[in-house]
């Protein structure tokens, strides 16, 4: 199962940097890294986070933890001298001192933006659930925690491998399990009494949508198919003399799936088959032997036994399920909202010092352009639902990886504790059974 908590972990990476992305700017609070309200993110807890994330890096190139170097600015000099020791492939020229240098530089750029970016959106998510008296107590916490360690670390001793290994403590997870908590609480607040949808709704929603619930013709066939055009002939003549279908088919079709089943095909709609085939089948009499019909895949002979017209679907039938298509609409669309009030309020209380800068922050330089929207923006005409801000693994739904938090080197944490429900369908798509939950509060980026 550790391969669980690996996996958790690039998807808490790749999920929370739908807010942020980037890295400049020369301002920010002198004793910290950065500053969030009132609270400051201090320099020793970036330090341990770094630290963590170069260790899950490692692994990626097999370095042993007791070996691992962090990228040491502005110098480089250990990391630097660490790259020259190693082994370099037979035939390839040995890298220049600056080449690794230049390296070390952008492994750090990387650790230092994904360690950033799970601080400040942690801060972010603490600050408003305490606002909201959102909290996660220390029992439900430990319980969960205990749970995804069970499902992740069947052996104590994977486990104490895992801590030497992930650069993190107990306490470390214990905090990601909370933040993945006070997520899904905040999720839950969100969305509460924004699903409600009333029957005049439910009536619109059926009559713009109509052709949606509408079943169309389906055919029971028997078929035989063959690629040669004697062969079919035969076939006709056989079944044309009485003998048994299922007996003609097992001597001359060569459609494996139809003449296992005697030669049965049933319900078939219009334009699931070849077209001659298709034309010929919605045009038949019920009973009749037909063919053969030339295919790209051969000989068909048929029979049409059995005609299910078409209906439509009334509203009494199908108003369960666009009830909940709608509820989980409404819902969504409060994520929504949510997301860019909540990213455009935190990121103007947010400085980060110089050399820490990132997107979520204040004094983050100006896009160079307009023109296309930033990463982790809301999203606009027919794009995917945006997801709600940050909390930690275990939050359902996913977030495509964004600009600015490549996967590797983020440290792991325990996975979630169930798997991700699909979003909320687009508007105007057709319901799928009972309608799908909304994307849920995606978490923090970093390590």
């Amino acid at each position: 199962m550790l391969k669980n908590l690996r996996t958790a972990s690039l998807a808490v990476l790749a999920a929370a940097a739908v807010l942020v992305a980037g890295c400049g700017g020369d301002d920010g609070p002198p004793s910290a890294v950065a500053k969030v309200g009132d609270k400051e993110i201090t320099k020793t807890e970036f330090t341990h986070w770094l630290n963590a994330a170069a260790k899950q890096q490692a692994q990626t190139t097999g370095v042993k933890p007791s070996e691992v170097v962090v990228p040491d600015p502005p110098t480089y000099a250990k990391c630097t001298a660490a790259k020259a020791k190693q082994k370099v492939p037979k035939g390839v020229p040995k890298p220049k001192p600056e080449d690794l240098k230049a390296q070390c530089k952008q492994e750090y750029e990387g650790l230092r933006d994904q360690t950033m970016q799970f601080l400040v959106s942690s801060e972010w998510l603490l600050q408003e659930t305490a606002k909201r008296k959102i909290t996660a107590s220390d029992e439900e916490v430990k319980k969960s925690f205990e749970q995804q360690k069970k499902q992740s670390f069947p052996k104590q001793k994977d486990y104490t491998k895992f801590l030497e290994t992930s650069g993190q403590t107990e306490a470390d997870l214990l905090y990601r399990v909370k933040l993945s908590v006070l997520t899904n609480k905040l999720q839950q607040a969100i969305i509460k009494d924004q699903g409600k949808v009333t029957d005049q709704q439910i009536e619109d929603y059926y009559n713009e949508n109509k052709q949606r619930f509408a079943q169309p013709e389906t055919r029971d066939l028997l078929v035989i198919l063959n690629p040669k055009k004697a062969k079919a002939d035969a076939a006709l003549k056989a079944i044309n003399s009485g003998q048994p279908w299922s007996k003609v088919a097992k001597k001359f079709s060569t459609d494996d799936a139809s003449k296992s089943q005697g030669g049965k095909l049933p319900n078939v709609t219009k334009g699931q088959q070849e077209k001659a085939f298709d034309t010929a089948i919605f045009s038949a009499e019920k009973g009749k032997v037909e063919g053969p019909i030339k295919t790209q895949f051969g000989y068909y002979v048929f029979r049409v036994t059995k005609v299910t017209p078409a209906k439509q679907q009334s509203l009494e039938q199908v108003k369960d399920t666009i009830r909940n298509l709608l509820t989980s609409q409404n819902q969504q669309k409060a994520l929504n909202d949510f997301v860019k009030s909540f990213q455009e309020d935190y990121k103007e209380m947010t400085n980060c010092a110089d050399g820490y800068v990132i997107e979520q922050c204040k004094n983050a330089p100006k896009p160079k352009s307009a023109t296309q929207p930033l990463s982790g923006s809301p999203q606009t005409g027919g794009g995917a639902p945006q997801q709600v801000p940050p909390g930690a693994g275990g939050s359902p739904g996913t977030v495509p990886p964004t600009q600015g938090a490549p996967p590797s080197g983020s440290p792991q944490q325990v996975p979630p504790q169930a798997a991700p429900p699909q979003g909320a369908p687009p508007q105007g798509a057709p319901p799928q059974g009972g309608g799908a939950p909304p994307q849920q509060v995606p978490p923090p980026s970093g390590p």
